[in-house]
């Protein structure tokens, strides 16, 4: 008996050496998502976008702002000389923290009186914002601090109060900024999926040669292929929204329109992708494992769990390629912000470059292996 189970575990173990394509997954796979993900993923909070304004303008306000500078944490990006300008940042994603300054500071300090300043934190990212107002407030007390050993302010307890204030999320509900995510993701990884197989599934079934003898034009099929798709791929955006909503709470604060019509965008390039993996791939299995090379550097690097300012500059290169990076930006910025297309249009005109690129990609390849 054993030795007719050894005989069929050498069989098993020769087909794999010979299927090179599943072979070199199996031994690529694991050691480029250890490498790529053991240096990229970090909890740690840090470079997080500061806009200032300064309406002191004093060597005291300059250096409290220096104090924020100083720290690994902040990143001061930007000036503002308004709270339109402000909000203007903050909205678009620039920037996710904002320290305001006012014209009163430097003379509080003077009448050793407690001086006030602003601190508000997108709270769309939770864990980014209750990092960024700890880490201000101790920021702001150290600074006061050291304004008490240096005996210019003795009369006064609290040197300099932070007046913090959270937008958008004020309770920084975590699922607030997971399930808006979450659709993104959702319909990313299942559109990959579906129509990696569309092709494979073909090829598996010998039904490839009698797709070649029909009348069908090679776009004619491919349409023909993806159109049920798309429909699917809408009917699970629905049914996300709709769970996320009546199930979880989540509210929608911007236009469900344009989320849908953004939405073609993405699925655009997560279909051209599904399909070129097909065009690619052999079996059912090399498919699935090709498109979890697509989704899994999605789930970590596009800002979906880490904030993509605090990973190293590789990550963040990487991030930049990846469409759910740009989808996660316009699916939370009309949930959970409620803004419109004027800060939504550059993420929408990559993802479209992306999507179309990627279709075209698909649809040259499809002819070659139809052909």
């Amino acid at each position: 008996m054993w030795q007719r189970i050894i005989s069929i575990i050498f069989k098993e173990f020769i087909q794999l050496r010979r299927d090179r394509r599943t072979l070199a997954m199996v031994v690529a796979i694991p050691i480029i998502q250890m490498s790529l993900f053991g240096y990229a993923l970090s909890t740690d909070i840090k470079n997080v976008s500061l806009v200032v304004w300064d309406a002191s303008n004093t060597p005291e306000s300059r250096q409290l702002i220096e104090s924020f500078r100083q720290t690994e944490f902040f990143s001061v990006n930007f000036y503002a000389t308004d709270y339109d300008d402000i909000t203007e940042r903050i909205e678009s994603g620039e920037a996710k923290v904002a320290l305001v300054i006012p014209p009163e500071y430097s003379n509080q300090l003077h009448r050793e009186e407690t001086a006030l300043v602003q601190f508000f934190a997108d709270g769309s990212e939770p864990t980014a914002g209750i990092q960024a107002l700890a880490n201000a407030s101790l920021i702001v007390q150290a600074k006061g601090a050291e304004l008490m050993s240096q005996d210019q302010l003795s009369n006064v307890a609290l040197p300099i109060s932070l007046q913090p204030r959270v937008w958008y999320n004020p309770a920084m509900q975590s699922s607030i900024f997971y399930l808006p995510g979450l659709v993104g993701l959702i319909i990313g990884l299942l559109t990959v999926l579906l129509t990696a197989f569309a092709i494979v599934r073909e090829r598996e079934n010998g039904t490839i040669e009698q797709l070649n003898v029909t009348p069908l034009r090679r776009g004619e099929l491919i349409v023909g292929k993806l159109i049920p798709y798309i429909i699917i791929a809408y009917a699970q955006v629905i049914l996300v929204l709709t769970t996320a909503v009546l199930v979880f709470g989540m509210p929608i604060r911007g236009n469900l329109l344009l989320l849908l019509s953004l939405t073609s965008l993405f699925l655009m390039f997560s279909l051209g992708m599904g399909l070129f993996i097909s065009t690619i791939s052999r079996t059912q299995f090399q498919a699935m494992q090709a498109s979890f090379m697509i989704v899994l550097p999605s789930v970590l690097l596009s800002g979906f769990i880490f904030p993509i300012e605090s990973m190293p500059k590789l990550a963040q290169w990487i991030s930049a390629i990846l469409p759910l990076t740009y989808y996660l930006r316009i699916v939370r910025g009309i949930i959970v912000k409620g803004i419109g297309m004027e800060y939504l249009w550059q993420d929408a005109v990559i993802i479209a470059v992306m999507g179309l690129f990627t279709l075209i990609m698909a649809a040259t390849r499809v002819r070659k292996t139809l052909a």
